[in-house]
């Protein structure tokens, strides 16, 4: 039965041309598509979908190409994430990367009061300028790997380049994003309203 193939034997068979198998692979791969698209749009992109969508397609269309280096998850991860970066792209990095898509949790810790939530937004808005100004290439390299979290691997697949150009952009990136922040002594104010309100 179709339901009791594992993933390498799903892969197998979409490449082979097996209808019969296209649908339960696509039902496969779906949660993480979502997931991802979401995890790089936020929930509320008008896009979001139709991205999703595009994203799949692709998939299966690059199936042949998955050579097992790493979970079949991963793959689809970095294959959707690729998908989505060459889709908005040319959108400022502000829009790239909405508010709800990155993770508050990873800066204020705990139960936030409304004031918490608040300073919170804040700041990442003024992180998120500070991203702008370094330039694409660079800020995204960061926002990938130091922000969303993915392997430099997935950061230069879902870029289309090399590991080493993709290291380049990250440890360049990385340094100028942090003296930008270190030098903006408002966005040092909010992260003191932060501590304070996580004291009380």
């Amino acid at each position: 039965m179709v339901s009791d193939l594992d993933d390498a034997a799903l892969v197998t068979a979409v490449r082979m041309g097996n209808p019969a198998v296209a649908d339960a692979f696509c039902r496969r791969v779906w949660p993480h598509v979502d997931r991802t698209v979401r995890r790089l749009l936020g929930r509320n992109d008008s896009e979001r979908e139709d991205i999703t969508q595009m994203a799949l397609i692709e998939i299966v269309r690059a199936v042949a190409s998955y050579r097992g280096e790493s979970s079949l998850d991963t793959w689809v991860s970095s294959v959707t994430a690729h998908v989505v970066f060459k889709q908005i792209r040319r959108r400022p990095l502000s829009r790239h990367v909405p508010l709800d898509a990155l993770p508050e949790e990873a800066i204020a810790s705990g139960r936030p009061s409304s004031e918490r939530t608040l300073a919170t937004r804040e700041m990442l808005s003024r992180i998120l300028a500070h991203l702008d100004a370094v330039g694409e290439k660079l800020a995204w390299s960061f926002v990938l790997h130091d922000v969303l979290g993915y392997g430099l691997r997935e950061v230069a697949r879902i870029l289309g380049v090399s590991e080493a150009a993709a290291q380049s952009r990250l440890v360049r990136g990385r340094k100028r994003i942090h003296e930008s922040i270190a030098a903006d002594s408002e966005l040092a104010d909010l992260l003191g309203q932060l501590d304070r309100t996580a004291e009380r």
